[in-house]
């Protein structure tokens, strides 16, 4: 029998005096031996996810995907709570996969409850990361004792022996079995509060729209990466040489200096170059914990995204204005789809034709474009009421700035962020893709008319959409809005441009024979 008292209730008695070792085994037990526990948790009705696989480019422009995708996530609801996770697994999707069933084992099993302060919630946030990687590494102990072992009975020098080789093919099995790792971003819902927990390079953000219509966007939390003063911070009082780590820039083939699972920068750390000055274990799985916020009165959405989402588009139009630009992607599809998973999707394949298009451009962005890695996106709603479906997504085309006034939630000055109308393109697009983007430094031609996504730009900012804050600018007026004049083949316009026409016709008609019908003919 495995006690399932939860680990983290910080109760007396028998389960509190247990050892650790024993509880990460009653984990572990309970996981294996019934794999799809999890089948039987509620998924949250609120929420959608998309995903694309990881993919590398020909010079053809023609991708294949590289190995299997590594990315996971869940998305539970129970009476009391609400909880969502994005992992992205490297060399391989063993720690995602073991990581998104224990997590949820360690937080749904009766340990939170709406009495739970916030110190409570951080805690027990902080407990169940903890348990989960000293879990991992308990399924792991005997292929690392093998390992280990048969490195002793590898002779010195090259040798070409039958049991040699053997040797040598069942160490690289086991180092495929147990290399590997994963990131993680968590976000739970308890008491109409919000706690992100982030472990690595993935993304949260949280979209409000305010009374005046517009979207604040909130980045939680910042990536743990040499480029978080914080990190290097850390690092430094532990001894790690930082000219070296910047100069290095990667930390056993990944970025991020938080990581769940990898033994090899866990606990042999010191052969690693970079890291052999550390006093204590530098690579560490601890959650930086954000919350709870309150969601009372929020109308809007949560972003979860794995690092192979946000890197695709930063490769595709440079790291400075994601998150609005992923923000206005999701307003827009928010706006014509009916349902969540359908707009998830909507964004990631938007991503992925972006991506693509800026590699087959051949311009400024392609060189940073021949891959990409897998990409998810989790979108949960608060409060928000999805569109009739009656839209069209957009098929991509030429981004139009329109500069619109913002206010920054971290400064009191003024700017402007920009949103863009997007024209569609010429031609069919196929499968998201359209090798003769007309993405940069074209224009539209006659007949083209604007669709209702958006597009906007810059991070921790705000970008304005319609006062519904549905992200559209234009709605279709009646069933019959989109079809042609009967006998004039014209689309009626979205914007009476009458007067406009009639000042320009009173400018221009001296000598030029202008007609009374105004308009482009």
């Amino acid at each position: 029998a495995v006690d399932l008292t939860p680990l983290t209730s910080g109760q007396d008695g028998g389960a509190a005096q247990e050892s650790d070792a024993e509880r990460c085994i009653g984990r572990y037990l309970l996981l294996f031996q019934h794999q799809s526990w999890t089948d039987d948790l509620p998924l949250c009705q609120l929420c959608g996810v998309g995903s694309a696989p990881n993919c590398v480019y020909g010079p053809d422009g023609k991708g294949t995907q590289s190995h299997p995708n590594e990315d996971g996530h869940f998305r539970f609801s129970t009476e009391c709570c609400f909880l969502y996770g994005v992992f992205n697994g490297y060399d391989g999707s063993r720690v995602a996969s073991f990581v998104s069933q224990c997590l949820t084992a360690e937080l749904l099993l009766g340990q939170l409850s709406t009495g739970h302060t916030d110190a409570d919630v951080r805690r027990i946030l902080s407990q169940a990361f903890d348990v989960v990687e000293k879990s991992y590494f308990e399924t792991i102990d005997d292929a690392l004792a093998e390992k280990a072992n048969l490195q002793t009975q590898l002779p010195e020098g090259v040798c070409l022996s039958a049991q040699t080789q053997k040797i040598a093919e069942r160490l690289k099995a086991l180092e495929q079995e147990v290399s590997g790792g994963a990131t993680a971003i968590v976000a739970l819902i308890l008491n109409n509060k919000l706690y992100i927990a982030n472990v690595g390079t993935n993304r949260a953000l949280l979209c409000k729209t305010t009374s005046d219509g517009q979207n604040q966007v909130i980045q939680i939390g910042r990536a743990h990466t040499i480029d978080n003063d914080d990190e290097l911070s850390r690092l430094a009082q532990l001894g790690v040489d930082l000219v070296r780590l910047r100069q290095t820039g990667l930390i056993s083939g990944q970025s991020s200096t938080r990581r769940i699972g990898d033994y090899k920068v866990k606990f042999n750390y010191t052969d690693i170059d970079v890291l052999s000055a550390a006093t204590q274990k530098p690579i560490i799985s601890e959650p930086e914990i954000h919350g709870g916020q309150s969601l009372e009165g929020v109308t809007g959405f949560l972003l979860l995204m794995s690092e192979g989402l946000i890197k695709a588009l930063e490769s595709a139009h440079g790291p400075e204005q994601v998150n609005q630009e992923i923000v206005a992607m999701v307003a827009a599809e928010l706006a014509q789809q009916s349902s969540l998973e359908a707009a998830a999707q909507s964004v990631v394949e938007r991503v992925k034709r972006l991506h693509h298009d800026a590699y087959v451009s051949g311009r400024q962005r392609a060189p940073h474009c021949g891959r990409h890695e897998d990409m998810t996106l989790l979108i949960r709603v608060v409060n928000y009421t999805l569109a009739d479906g009656s839209l069209t997504p957009t098929q991509g085309g030429r981004i139009y700035p329109v500069s619109v006034p913002y206010s920054n939630h971290q400064s009191t000055s003024k700017t402007s962020v920009m949103l863009s109308l997007v024209m569609p393109a010429q031609g069919t697009l196929t499968n998201g893709s359209n090798t003769a983007s007309t993405l940069e430094g074209d224009t539209p031609t006659a007949g083209q008319s604007p669709t209702a996504t958006l597009q906007s730009t810059n991070t921790h900012t705000q970008s304005s959409s319609s006062s519904s804050g549905d992200g559209s600018l234009f709605r279709q007026r009646g069933s019959q809005a989109a079809q042609p004049r009967r006998g004039r083949g014209r689309v009626p316009p979205y914007v009476d441009f009458t007067q406009f026409y009639r000042l320009w016709g009173s400018d221009h008609s001296e000598g030029q024979g202008l007609s009374g019908d105004l308009g482009p003919q």
